[in-house]
């Protein structure tokens, strides 16, 4: 199904279906098109479904930081949506999950994290040495997934697009530093909400060790693998990821 995005002044999201709502928010490097089958699958299932567009290149270079993008999406819960919701993050909107759910635990039911910093995780780095060529940042798209081709042409033109956009570049940094500094270790034994971790066993950006230990130090949180999987378990294995976290979720909302 193709969803159309609506757009205010503000924001800019999905939404679809009926029923509890679920909050999907994407990475760093990520879309709203990441979760095209995830919206599928559970807004036919009783869920309404919301998309946020993240404001990664949107934001004053100085309020560039995982904080201002949690402050971001607890304002558009406040704003559009009734009762608390349950959060999906990949990646950097996992751990914009985990600091939206620190602050206002009132706002979330359940937290659900796949492939999440704040703990530890492989970047893309300081910059990207070879920007312009093309090879080389469809090697670097590739690495996180562990099926190369789920990095599509038009992926890896939207990851060429941003690191050849000088401002989108500078942002694109200063949010992996962000999430580098904000470490949640000390953090995560505060989190009481329901937690499902799923996580690719081949995840080479955050590595198994990093599920790991987010179940350890997350009291009520449950861990989940789905195996020749990579960083993006929603993009790579869909069917899998959608039934795990249906069964897991479907009974707490």
């Amino acid at each position: 199904m193709i969803f159309s995005t609506k757009k205010e002044k503000k924001y800019s999201y999905v939404e679809a279906g009926e029923g509890h709502p679920l909050v999907l928010l994407h990475g760093l490097m990520g879309g709203l098109s990441n979760f095209d089958k995830m919206v599928d699958f559970f807004s036919d299932r009783g869920f309404k479904v919301y998309v946020p567009q993240l404001p990664i290149y949107d934001l004053p270079v100085l309020n560039t930081n995982l904080t201002t993008i949690a402050k971001y999406i607890i304002k558009f819960i406040e704003s559009h949506i009734e009762g608390p919701v349950s959060i999906v993050g990949n990646s950097m909107g996992g751990h914009v999950g985990l600091i939206l759910t620190l602050a206002r635990p009132d706002l979330v039911k359940n937290l659900v994290l796949t492939g999440s910093s704040g703990l530890y995780e492989r970047t893309f780095g300081d910059s990207f040495p070879r920007k312009n060529d093309r090879s080389y940042i469809r090697k670097k798209t590739e690495e996180v997934f562990y099926d190369p081709k789920v990095a599509t042409e038009d992926l890896v033109d939207e990851v060429f697009a941003v690191v050849n956009d000088r401002m989108k570049g500078i942002k694109t940094v200063m949010l992996a530093r962000s999430a580098i500094k904000h470490n949640m270790l000390n953090d995560l034994p505060k989190i009481v909400t329901p937690t499902c971790l799923i996580w690719g066993k081949q995840d080479n950006v955050t590595p198994p060790e990093v599920a790991e230990d987010m179940h350890k130090f997350i009291p009520n949180s449950d861990l989940f693998w789905i195996d020749k999987c990579g960083h993006a378990a929603m993009m790579e294995k869909p069917d899998e990821f959608n039934e795990i976290l249906y069964n897991w979720i479907k009974d707490k909302v």
